[in-house]
């Protein structure tokens, strides 16, 4: 049985996804699902490991269209936030509507796309209005490609949260020049958040993906900027893990309890807008 109500809140899981293959999918898509990733599976997921709350990341081949999103949001408020795709154009009261559902923040997916001009008055507002909200921005691009483009974003200081370790081909190599610009600009920017999630997709062993944790907890002084996720429902590597997976992957990363829960509770819960509900359950 799904829980619908409001749990406390126990612990955060910051990146899954949910689709139907019958949605409208964008053109210049890199991938086209042949399967559904219902809200309420997820929230099987979820309740499977004992997790209480989740993030809903808007996939990039449904593009703009959030509808699906918002949707899963009204109907189990209580237990979602969400991150969306929209264009840097995009209005106040459109805004305003999805902070209504719950969403938390906006995702650039840079995967195999031009980057763009990210000081240009354009983007310099869109920004600066979602710092306004105390929104975040959630980037994916390789690590190599991430110190060019981040001052630019960091500067309008809006919160920025890096994907999958961010994506560094298999482990974080501090003697790497493009790595050691990311890893300085980590230490020096206190709004920068990177996630510990899918290790598969940067090809990472486990023993790299430790090897990637040592380097940025050593970069952030600790790990109060960590997050996890568990990229849920895996996209193109469906058959090589799964939700417990990944779950597990977290304890053999941060083995220490006291890491844990400020990585799956505590940083999140403040980040993602929780922590209201948090304080309500402590009444």
């Amino acid at each position: 049985m799904i829980t619908s109500h409001l749990p406390p809140l126990i612990g955060i899981d910051t990146h899954a996804h949910i689709f139907s293959r019958d949605l409208p999918l964008t053109e210049g898509r890199r991938y086209s699902p042949d399967y559904d990733a219902w809200i309420e599976d997820y929230l099987r997921q979820l309740d499977s490991v004992g997790l209480s709350h989740g993030v809903l990341v808007q996939p990039s081949f449904l593009g703009t269209d959030n509808s699906f999103l918002c949707a899963a949001l009204r109907k189990y408020p209580q237990r979602l936030r969400a991150i969306a795709v929209v264009e840097p154009s995009i209005s106040e009261v459109q805004l305003d509507a999805m902070q209504a559902c719950g969403v938390v923040g906006i995702r650039l997916n840079l995967l195999g796309k031009p980057l763009a001009d990210y000081s240009s008055a354009l983007w310099q507002d869109f920004f600066a209005r979602l710092a306004r909200r105390q929104w975040q921005v959630e980037i994916q691009r390789p690590m190599v490609d991430l110190a060019p483009i981040l001052p630019a974003i960091l500067a309008s200081g809006v919160t920025v949260v890096i994907d999958h370790f961010g994506l560094p081909e298999g482990q974080i190599d501090p003697e790497l020049p493009a790595h050691q610009a990311f890893l300085r600009l980590l230490a020096s920017s206190p709004q920068l958040y990177i996630k510990l999630s899918a290790a598969y997709r940067c090809k990472a062993s486990r023993a790299q993906a430790q090897q990637s944790v040592s380097v940025l907890r050593s970069t952030c002084g600790g790990v109060d900027r960590f997050l996890w996720g568990s990229d849920w429902p895996h996209t193109r590597h469906e058959h090589e893990t799964d939700y417990v997976a990944q779950f597990a992957e977290i304890t053999a990363l941060l083995p220490d309890p006291a890491e844990r829960r400020q990585v799956l509770l505590e940083n999140p819960a403040q980040l993602f807008k929780f922590q209201q509900q948090a304080d309500a359950t402590e009444q």
